[in-house]
Protein backbone atom coordinates (compact mmCIF):
# COMPACT_ATOMS: atom_id res chain seq x y z
CA UNK A 1 0.00 0.00 0.00
CA UNK A 2 1.56 3.55 -1.20
CA UNK A 3 -0.23 6.07 0.98
CA UNK A 4 -1.77 8.93 -1.58
CA UNK A 5 -0.29 11.70 0.40
CA UNK A 6 -1.79 13.87 -1.50
CA UNK A 7 -5.05 13.93 -0.65
CA UNK A 8 -4.09 15.55 3.01
CA UNK A 9 -3.02 18.56 1.84
CA UNK A 10 -6.15 19.36 -0.54
CA UNK A 11 -7.71 22.95 0.16
CA UNK A 12 -9.76 22.21 3.79
CA UNK A 13 -13.20 23.69 4.32
CA UNK A 14 -11.68 24.84 8.44
CA UNK A 15 -9.26 27.30 6.23
CA UNK A 16 -5.73 26.45 7.06
CA UNK A 17 -3.52 25.14 4.75
CA UNK A 18 -2.63 21.56 6.07
CA UNK A 19 1.43 21.21 5.42
CA UNK A 20 2.46 17.17 5.19
CA UNK A 21 6.12 17.05 5.83
CA UNK A 22 6.46 13.67 5.13
CA UNK A 23 7.57 12.20 1.36
CA UNK A 24 6.74 8.69 1.01
CA UNK A 25 4.91 6.03 3.12
CA UNK A 26 4.68 2.21 1.99
CA UNK A 27 2.72 -0.18 3.98
CA UNK A 28 3.17 -3.57 2.97
CA UNK A 29 5.40 -7.27 2.70
CA UNK A 30 9.27 -6.48 1.57
CA UNK A 31 8.80 -2.29 1.84
CA UNK A 32 12.21 -2.20 3.35
CA UNK A 33 13.48 -3.20 -0.15
CA UNK A 34 13.05 0.33 -0.83
CA UNK A 35 15.77 1.43 1.32
CA UNK A 36 18.61 1.15 -0.31
CA UNK A 37 17.54 3.66 -3.35
CA UNK A 38 16.41 6.08 -0.51
CA UNK A 39 19.79 6.09 1.37
CA UNK A 40 21.95 6.62 -2.01
CA UNK A 41 22.06 10.09 -1.69
CA UNK A 42 23.91 10.19 1.91
CA UNK A 43 27.65 9.32 2.63
CA UNK A 44 26.43 8.09 6.45
CA UNK A 45 23.90 6.74 7.10
CA UNK A 46 22.96 5.39 11.15
CA UNK A 47 20.48 2.98 11.90
CA UNK A 48 19.37 3.35 15.42
CA UNK A 49 17.81 0.16 17.27
CA UNK A 50 17.87 -1.85 20.46
CA UNK A 51 18.11 -5.38 20.84
CA UNK A 52 14.85 -6.23 20.74
CA UNK A 53 13.91 -4.37 17.71
CA UNK A 54 17.00 -5.30 15.92
CA UNK A 55 16.36 -8.93 16.22
CA UNK A 56 12.43 -8.29 15.27
CA UNK A 57 13.55 -6.41 11.43
CA UNK A 58 17.07 -8.67 11.05
CA UNK A 59 15.81 -11.17 8.71
CA UNK A 60 14.36 -8.70 6.69
CA UNK A 61 17.38 -5.93 7.26
CA UNK A 62 20.06 -8.61 7.33
CA UNK A 63 22.52 -6.94 4.52
CA UNK A 64 21.56 -3.03 5.89
CA UNK A 65 22.86 -4.32 9.10
CA UNK A 66 25.77 -5.76 7.55
CA UNK A 67 26.81 -2.36 5.46
CA UNK A 68 25.62 0.44 7.67
CA UNK A 69 26.73 1.65 11.36
CA UNK A 70 24.06 0.72 14.00
CA UNK A 71 23.68 2.91 17.38
CA UNK A 72 22.20 0.01 19.23
CA UNK A 73 20.81 1.83 22.21
CA UNK A 74 21.33 -0.57 25.54
CA UNK A 75 19.76 -0.99 28.84
CA UNK A 76 17.68 -2.91 30.58
CA UNK A 77 14.58 -0.28 30.58
CA UNK A 78 14.89 1.98 27.41
CA UNK A 79 12.82 5.18 28.18
CA UNK A 80 12.54 8.12 26.19
CA UNK A 81 13.79 10.73 28.38
CA UNK A 82 16.62 12.87 28.97
CA UNK A 83 18.81 10.47 30.03
CA UNK A 84 18.57 8.02 27.39
CA UNK A 85 18.73 11.45 24.73
CA UNK A 86 22.30 12.01 26.38
CA UNK A 87 22.92 8.28 25.68
CA UNK A 88 22.01 8.36 21.99
CA UNK A 89 23.47 11.77 21.73
CA UNK A 90 26.97 10.78 23.01
CA UNK A 91 26.98 7.46 21.04
CA UNK A 92 26.19 9.05 17.14
CA UNK A 93 28.81 9.63 14.98
CA UNK A 94 29.64 12.82 14.28
CA UNK A 95 29.43 12.76 10.29
CA UNK A 96 25.78 10.69 10.24
CA UNK A 97 23.92 12.25 7.85
CA UNK A 98 20.79 10.59 8.47
CA UNK A 99 19.31 8.02 11.00
CA UNK A 100 17.56 5.11 10.22
CA UNK A 101 14.68 4.89 12.97
CA UNK A 102 14.30 0.51 13.30
CA UNK A 103 11.78 0.06 16.21
CA UNK A 104 8.53 1.22 17.72
CA UNK A 105 7.75 4.18 20.11
CA UNK A 106 10.45 4.88 22.58
CA UNK A 107 12.90 4.33 19.45
CA UNK A 108 11.26 6.78 17.25
CA UNK A 109 10.55 9.13 19.90
CA UNK A 110 14.25 9.18 20.72
CA UNK A 111 15.53 9.38 16.77
CA UNK A 112 13.12 12.19 16.13
CA UNK A 113 14.28 14.14 18.64
CA UNK A 114 18.24 13.45 17.86
CA UNK A 115 17.46 14.30 14.33
CA UNK A 116 15.66 17.32 15.07
CA UNK A 117 18.79 18.92 17.68
CA UNK A 118 21.32 17.30 15.08
CA UNK A 119 19.29 19.26 11.78
CA UNK A 120 19.70 15.47 10.57
CA UNK A 121 16.24 14.16 8.39
CA UNK A 122 15.51 10.16 9.45
CA UNK A 123 13.44 7.42 7.57
CA UNK A 124 11.36 5.24 9.97
CA UNK A 125 10.78 1.48 9.65
CA UNK A 126 8.51 0.28 12.31
CA UNK A 127 8.99 -2.93 13.97
CA UNK A 128 5.85 -3.32 15.35
CA UNK A 129 2.22 -1.85 15.26
CA UNK A 130 2.22 -0.71 18.99
CA UNK A 131 1.94 3.35 18.50
CA UNK A 132 0.42 5.96 16.89
CA UNK A 133 3.38 8.78 16.55
CA UNK A 134 5.61 7.60 13.70
CA UNK A 135 5.51 10.22 11.68
CA UNK A 136 4.72 12.65 14.09
CA UNK A 137 6.48 16.09 14.41
CA UNK A 138 6.79 15.94 18.33
CA UNK A 139 8.90 13.62 20.61
CA UNK A 140 7.08 12.45 24.04
CA UNK A 141 9.41 12.66 26.57
CA UNK A 142 10.11 12.38 30.18
CA UNK A 143 11.98 15.53 31.05
CA UNK A 144 13.84 15.64 34.35
CA UNK A 145 10.69 13.69 35.72
CA UNK A 146 7.98 15.84 33.89
CA UNK A 147 6.11 14.62 31.15
CA UNK A 148 6.76 17.33 27.95
CA UNK A 149 5.75 17.19 24.16
CA UNK A 150 8.89 18.23 22.79
CA UNK A 151 9.64 19.62 19.08
CA UNK A 152 11.06 17.55 16.65
CA UNK A 153 11.23 16.07 12.94
CA UNK A 154 8.87 13.91 11.08
CA UNK A 155 10.66 11.16 9.18
CA UNK A 156 11.06 12.34 5.60
CA UNK A 157 9.65 8.13 4.57
CA UNK A 158 8.16 5.43 6.62
CA UNK A 159 8.83 1.52 5.38
CA UNK A 160 5.83 -0.48 7.22
CA UNK A 161 7.14 -3.39 6.10
CA UNK A 162 4.46 -5.96 6.86
CA UNK A 163 6.97 -9.15 7.27
CA UNK A 164 8.38 -7.50 10.36
CA UNK A 165 5.44 -5.68 12.23
CA UNK A 166 3.20 -7.96 11.51
CA UNK A 167 5.45 -10.74 13.51
CA UNK A 168 5.75 -8.50 16.65
CA UNK A 169 4.75 -9.84 19.89
CA UNK A 170 0.90 -9.49 20.27
CA UNK A 171 1.16 -7.44 22.93
CA UNK A 172 2.49 -4.56 21.12
CA UNK A 173 -0.24 -4.57 18.78
CA UNK A 174 -2.37 -4.80 21.31
CA UNK A 175 -0.99 -1.50 22.51
CA UNK A 176 -1.32 0.25 19.09
CA UNK A 177 -5.15 -0.84 19.12
CA UNK A 178 -5.62 0.49 22.73
CA UNK A 179 -3.55 3.73 21.45
CA UNK A 180 -6.07 4.14 18.57
CA UNK A 181 -9.64 3.63 19.94
CA UNK A 182 -8.25 6.76 22.65
CA UNK A 183 -9.07 8.60 19.47
CA UNK A 184 -12.49 8.69 20.87
CA UNK A 185 -11.69 11.00 24.27
CA UNK A 186 -8.98 12.76 22.16
CA UNK A 187 -11.20 14.07 19.37
CA UNK A 188 -14.05 14.10 21.88
CA UNK A 189 -11.88 16.62 24.13
CA UNK A 190 -10.59 18.41 21.54
CA UNK A 191 -14.62 19.27 19.45
CA UNK A 192 -15.65 20.37 23.77
CA UNK A 193 -12.27 23.17 23.81
CA UNK A 194 -13.73 24.40 20.55
CA UNK A 195 -17.32 24.67 21.53
CA UNK A 196 -16.78 26.28 25.33
CA UNK A 197 -13.49 28.17 23.91
CA UNK A 198 -13.67 28.90 20.20
CA UNK A 199 -10.04 27.29 19.93
CA UNK A 200 -9.18 26.10 16.54
CA UNK A 201 -10.86 22.31 15.33
CA UNK A 202 -10.80 20.65 12.07
CA UNK A 203 -13.86 18.71 10.80
CA UNK A 204 -12.11 17.36 8.19
CA UNK A 205 -9.54 15.73 10.40
CA UNK A 206 -11.37 14.67 13.30
CA UNK A 207 -13.46 12.68 10.61
CA UNK A 208 -10.24 11.03 8.89
CA UNK A 209 -9.44 9.85 12.29
CA UNK A 210 -12.93 8.86 13.21
CA UNK A 211 -13.05 6.59 10.25
CA UNK A 212 -9.36 5.11 10.71
CA UNK A 213 -10.45 4.13 14.18
CA UNK A 214 -14.15 2.65 12.99
CA UNK A 215 -12.54 0.37 10.37
CA UNK A 216 -9.99 -0.88 12.47
CA UNK A 217 -12.42 -1.70 14.99
CA UNK A 218 -14.57 -3.76 12.52
CA UNK A 219 -11.92 -6.44 12.39
CA UNK A 220 -10.24 -6.10 15.72
CA UNK A 221 -10.69 -10.17 15.80
CA UNK A 222 -8.89 -10.53 12.09
CA UNK A 223 -6.06 -8.48 13.79
CA UNK A 224 -5.69 -11.11 16.63
CA UNK A 225 -5.78 -13.73 14.30
CA UNK A 226 -2.57 -11.80 12.53
CA UNK A 227 -4.47 -11.38 9.52
CA UNK A 228 -1.81 -9.88 7.19
CA UNK A 229 -4.08 -7.29 5.44
CA UNK A 230 -6.24 -6.32 9.07
CA UNK A 231 -2.61 -5.81 10.60
CA UNK A 232 -1.83 -3.48 7.54
CA UNK A 233 -5.21 -1.88 8.41
CA UNK A 234 -4.34 -0.76 12.20
CA UNK A 235 -0.54 0.00 10.88
CA UNK A 236 -2.46 2.68 8.21
CA UNK A 237 -4.73 3.88 10.79
CA UNK A 238 -1.91 4.71 13.40
CA UNK A 239 0.40 6.15 10.45
CA UNK A 240 -3.09 8.29 9.85
CA UNK A 241 -3.38 9.48 13.44
CA UNK A 242 0.62 10.57 12.78
CA UNK A 243 -0.99 12.53 9.67
CA UNK A 244 -3.59 13.93 11.32
CA UNK A 245 -1.18 15.70 13.96
CA UNK A 246 0.99 16.75 11.10
CA UNK A 247 -2.10 18.28 9.86
CA UNK A 248 -3.00 20.20 12.95
CA UNK A 249 0.37 20.79 13.50
CA UNK A 250 0.58 19.64 17.16
CA UNK A 251 -0.77 16.37 19.09
CA UNK A 252 -4.72 17.93 19.67
CA UNK A 253 -6.39 15.51 17.55
CA UNK A 254 -4.72 12.15 18.94
CA UNK A 255 -4.10 12.86 22.83
CA UNK A 256 -6.66 14.10 25.59
CA UNK A 257 -7.13 13.22 28.94
CA UNK A 258 -6.99 9.60 28.53
CA UNK A 259 -3.19 9.87 27.26
CA UNK A 260 -2.83 12.85 30.45
CA UNK A 261 -4.07 9.53 32.65
CA UNK A 262 -0.96 7.67 30.98
CA UNK A 263 1.49 10.66 31.18
CA UNK A 264 0.29 11.30 34.85
CA UNK A 265 1.30 7.70 35.87
CA UNK A 266 4.21 7.66 34.31
CA UNK A 267 5.97 10.83 35.81
CA UNK A 268 5.13 8.32 39.20
CA UNK A 269 3.77 11.38 41.43
CA UNK A 270 0.83 8.91 43.02
CA UNK A 271 2.39 5.83 42.04
CA UNK A 272 5.53 3.27 41.72
CA UNK A 273 7.28 2.50 38.21
CA UNK A 274 4.23 0.75 36.01
CA UNK A 275 5.79 -1.86 33.77
CA UNK A 276 3.42 -1.71 31.14
CA UNK A 277 3.55 -0.09 27.45
CA UNK A 278 2.34 3.28 26.72
CA UNK A 279 -0.97 1.62 25.26
CA UNK A 280 -1.83 -0.03 27.81
CA UNK A 281 -2.01 2.63 30.24
CA UNK A 282 -3.78 5.30 27.70
CA UNK A 283 -6.39 1.78 27.44
CA UNK A 284 -7.07 2.07 30.94
CA UNK A 285 -7.20 5.89 30.69
CA UNK A 286 -9.73 5.54 28.30
CA UNK A 287 -12.47 3.65 29.73
CA UNK A 288 -11.64 5.85 33.28
CA UNK A 289 -12.30 9.09 30.89
CA UNK A 290 -15.44 7.35 29.64
CA UNK A 291 -16.75 6.16 32.89
CA UNK A 292 -16.73 9.65 34.08
CA UNK A 293 -17.69 11.58 31.04
CA UNK A 294 -20.91 9.57 31.15
CA UNK A 295 -21.59 10.26 34.69
CA UNK A 296 -21.22 14.10 33.16
CA UNK A 297 -23.68 12.85 30.25
CA UNK A 298 -26.60 11.29 32.71
CA UNK A 299 -25.93 14.57 34.78
CA UNK A 300 -26.73 17.35 32.49
CA UNK A 301 -29.42 14.97 30.66
CA UNK A 302 -31.04 15.16 34.12
CA UNK A 303 -30.34 18.70 35.27
CA UNK A 304 -28.17 17.89 38.24
CA UNK A 305 -25.13 19.17 36.58
CA UNK A 306 -24.68 22.78 38.39
CA UNK A 307 -21.50 24.93 37.00
CA UNK A 308 -19.43 26.11 39.95
CA UNK A 309 -16.46 28.02 40.06
CA UNK A 310 -13.24 25.54 39.52
CA UNK A 311 -11.14 27.59 37.54
CA UNK A 312 -8.29 28.06 40.13
CA UNK A 313 -5.58 25.54 40.70
CA UNK A 314 -5.95 23.17 43.26
CA UNK A 315 -3.03 24.34 44.89
CA UNK A 316 -3.23 22.34 48.30
CA UNK A 317 -3.65 19.26 46.18
CA UNK A 318 -0.73 19.86 43.97
CA UNK A 319 1.48 20.57 46.92
CA UNK A 320 -0.04 17.32 48.34
CA UNK A 321 1.19 15.32 45.46
CA UNK A 322 3.63 16.99 42.71
CA UNK A 323 5.03 18.93 45.86
CA UNK A 324 5.99 15.84 47.69
CA UNK A 325 7.98 14.42 44.56
CA UNK A 326 9.88 18.10 43.94
CA UNK A 327 7.43 18.77 41.28
CA UNK A 328 5.51 21.46 42.44
CA UNK A 329 6.66 24.48 40.62
CA UNK A 330 7.09 22.61 37.32
CA UNK A 331 3.71 21.63 37.61
CA UNK A 332 2.76 25.56 37.66
CA UNK A 333 4.77 26.55 35.12
CA UNK A 334 3.63 24.00 32.87
CA UNK A 335 -0.25 25.07 33.60
CA UNK A 336 0.78 28.98 33.44
CA UNK A 337 -1.01 30.89 31.87
CA UNK A 338 -4.18 29.15 33.76
CA UNK A 339 -5.68 27.64 31.26
CA UNK A 340 -9.64 28.37 32.55
CA UNK A 341 -8.71 31.55 33.84
CA UNK A 342 -10.69 33.92 31.63
CA UNK A 343 -13.79 30.81 31.41
CA UNK A 344 -16.96 32.60 31.41
CA UNK A 345 -18.75 30.53 33.24
CA UNK A 346 -22.32 31.56 32.38
CA UNK A 347 -21.28 31.18 28.84
CA UNK A 348 -20.11 27.15 29.83
CA UNK A 349 -23.26 26.43 31.43
CA UNK A 350 -25.49 27.66 28.17
CA UNK A 351 -23.47 25.21 26.47
CA UNK A 352 -24.10 22.16 28.54
CA UNK A 353 -26.79 20.75 26.30
CA UNK A 354 -24.17 21.03 23.15
CA UNK A 355 -21.83 18.53 25.42
CA UNK A 356 -24.28 16.47 26.14
CA UNK A 357 -25.12 15.84 22.45
CA UNK A 358 -21.44 14.94 21.90
CA UNK A 359 -21.04 12.78 24.75
CA UNK A 360 -23.60 11.13 23.38
CA UNK A 361 -21.82 10.17 20.17
CA UNK A 362 -19.28 7.91 22.44
CA UNK A 363 -18.97 4.43 22.92
CA UNK A 364 -20.32 3.37 26.05
CA UNK A 365 -17.64 2.58 28.65
CA UNK A 366 -18.91 -0.81 29.30
CA UNK A 367 -19.23 -2.22 25.66
CA UNK A 368 -15.31 -0.30 25.60
CA UNK A 369 -14.00 -2.47 27.86
CA UNK A 370 -15.47 -5.61 26.46
CA UNK A 371 -14.35 -4.54 22.92
CA UNK A 372 -11.17 -4.06 24.17
CA UNK A 373 -10.73 -6.86 26.71
CA UNK A 374 -11.70 -9.30 23.51
CA UNK A 375 -9.21 -8.02 21.52
CA UNK A 376 -6.52 -8.98 24.22
CA UNK A 377 -6.42 -5.35 24.83
CA UNK A 378 -5.58 -4.18 29.24
CA UNK A 379 -8.41 -2.47 30.16
CA UNK A 380 -8.24 -2.10 34.40
CA UNK A 381 -5.63 -0.23 36.62
CA UNK A 382 -5.19 -3.75 38.46
CA UNK A 383 -4.10 -5.28 35.45
CA UNK A 384 -1.16 -2.60 35.19
CA UNK A 385 -0.38 -3.44 39.53
CA UNK A 386 -2.37 -0.17 40.31
CA UNK A 387 -4.78 0.08 42.86
CA UNK A 388 -7.78 1.21 41.72
CA UNK A 389 -8.59 3.42 45.00
CA UNK A 390 -6.38 5.59 43.12
CA UNK A 391 -8.70 6.14 40.45
CA UNK A 392 -10.29 9.63 41.62
CA UNK A 393 -6.89 11.08 42.63
CA UNK A 394 -5.53 10.17 39.10
CA UNK A 395 -9.11 12.16 37.16
CA UNK A 396 -8.64 14.96 39.75
CA UNK A 397 -4.19 15.30 39.08
CA UNK A 398 -3.96 14.26 35.41
CA UNK A 399 -5.19 17.46 33.78
CA UNK A 400 -3.09 19.50 35.35
CA UNK A 401 0.43 17.47 33.30
CA UNK A 402 -0.26 19.33 29.92
CA UNK A 403 -1.69 22.43 29.24
CA UNK A 404 -4.36 21.46 27.41
CA UNK A 405 -7.99 22.02 27.48
CA UNK A 406 -9.99 18.34 28.13
CA UNK A 407 -13.41 18.31 28.83
CA UNK A 408 -12.24 16.87 31.92
CA UNK A 409 -10.14 20.11 33.06
CA UNK A 410 -13.52 21.76 32.53
CA UNK A 411 -15.07 19.65 34.84
CA UNK A 412 -13.27 20.66 37.45
CA UNK A 413 -16.06 23.67 36.97
CA UNK A 414 -19.45 21.01 37.29
CA UNK A 415 -21.07 19.19 40.57
CA UNK A 416 -23.02 16.95 40.24
CA UNK A 417 -24.21 13.81 42.53
CA UNK A 418 -20.93 11.83 42.45
CA UNK A 419 -18.57 14.57 40.77
CA UNK A 420 -14.94 14.88 41.90
CA UNK A 421 -15.80 18.23 42.59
Amino acid sequence: MNVELHRFTRPCACGHEHKITVKGVWIEPGAVSRLGKLLRDYKHPVIVCDANTKKAALESMKDYFAALEVLEVTGSDIHANDSYVEKVQKCLDGEADVLVAVGSGTIHDLTRYVAYTRGLNFISVPTAASVDGFVSTVAAMTWHGMKKTLTAVAPMYVLADTDIFAKAPFRLTASGISDLMGKYTSLLDWKISHIVTGEYYCETVSRLEFEAVREVESVLDQIRDGNPACMEKLMYALILSGLAMQMIGNSRPASGAEHHVSHLWEMEIINDYIDALHGEKVSVGLILCLEYYEKIRKAIEKGTCKVVDGRAYETELLQETFGAKGKYQDALEENDPNLMEGLDLADLESKLPLIAQELAALPESGRMRRLLADAGCVTRMEDLGMSADKKDLTLRLCPYVRRRLTLLRLAKNFSFPGSLY
